[in-house]
């Protein structure tokens, strides 16, 4: 009978601390697609490939968004015909370039002597690995085109002349909708995309609670602890089994006082990125093509990134562990 009311109370706590991210996410999707016109943001972007994909990945300072529910705002970004490889910077990194996520984490490690140093780190290290990931869809997108996507994501076509209202074609503007209108318009949008993720949440959900019903985090800290070269991918293995909300994953990730800073800033990077209501929440955007590619960078970067300041920690004699520890 405890097991069960493990598993009850974990999968009710997962599907409760994502619930009003997903409301949220959902809210903002049906704003997004009412009020934001065709290309609006693609106006504003710089032409170059390099630098469109950089202020994607800088987007959760404007739209600021948890893992929970940034997949549906991404996609109504994308339909709104934001590039996509713009729309993945922006859906890795916005979860952890946001305001309150770097408040949340300067506030976690603040006691420990690391706060700005665990901001600083967490921030740089996803801007880079979104920005390289955003950088190599853009080549499969080259290659592909919208066969990367989701039929429920792909961008619709622009209107055709023919196919305009009879105000548009004799040069009068078509009149605004009301504000019921607009209203109702939010509403349906936003329900339509709340059903379409909530079931893959809640699947996720059931999913993370079967695994954390019988893999604690004292298991994990003693593997990390006994393994220090196996730390950084068992700490993102953590990162994706727990689903964590990546405005409270830094006090979490605070509490294993004893791991090196480079193992937590991999449970900090990768969680939010990548965890198993997320990569079920991908399935109603893209095909396995990109999705495989995403995860692939996801995995490789953060380990690549995490191992290189490893190094930087280690050719410096710094602990990377908080004061006193």
């Amino acid at each position: 009978m405890e097991p069960i009311l493990d598993f009850l109370k974990i999968f009710s706590s997962i599907l409760w601390e994502a619930l009003p991210f997903i409301i949220l996410g959902a809210i903002v999707a049906g704003i997004l697609e009412e009020f934001l016109p065709q290309e609006f943001i693609t106006r504003f972007l710089p032409s170059a490939v390099v630098p469109a994909v950089m202020i994607g990945a800088a987007l959760g300072l404007l739209f600021p968004m948890c893992e929970c529910g940034i997949v549906v705002v991404m996609r109504r970004l994308l339909r709104k015909g934001l590039p996509l490889s713009c729309c993945i910077a922006y859906m890795l990194a916005g979860p952890i370039i946001n305001g309150v996520v770097i408040f949340s984490t300067w506030i976690a490690f603040r006691d420990h002597g690391i706060g700005p140093e665990m901001v600083g780190l967490r921030v740089g290290m996803a801007f880079v690995i979104a920005t390289i990931t955003g950088l190599i869809v853009h080549l499969q997108y080259r290659k592909y085109g919208y066969a990367l996507l989701h039929p429920l994501a792909i961008p619709p076509a622009s209107p055709e002349p023919e196919s305009r209202s009879a105000n548009e074609a004799n040069g009068r503007p078509a009149p605004r909708p009301s504000g019921f209108t607009r209203i109702g318009n939010i509403s349906s949008t936003a329900l339509h995309d709340f059903v379409d993720i909530t079931m893959f949440l809640i699947l996720g959900a059931v999913l993370a609670a079967v695994v954390r019903s019988y893999v604690t985090e004292q298991q994990i800290e003693s593997f990390s602890r006994d393994q220090p070269f196996l730390s950084i991918p068992a700490m993102m293995l953590l990162g994706f089994l727990m689903c964590l909300c990546s405005e409270a994953d830094a006090f979490v990730a605070a509490s294993f006082t004893k791991l090196h800073i480079t193992a937590k800033l991999a449970f900090l990077v990768f969680g939010p990125m990548l965890d198993i209501k997320l990569l079920l929440m991908y399935t109603r955007v893209f095909r396995v093509r990109l999705i495989v590619t995403i995860v692939l960078c996801e995995v490789l970067l953060t380990l690549a990134v995490c191992v290189l300041v490893h190094l930087i920690y280690q050719a410096n004699n710094w602990t990377g562990l908080p004061a006193g520890v």
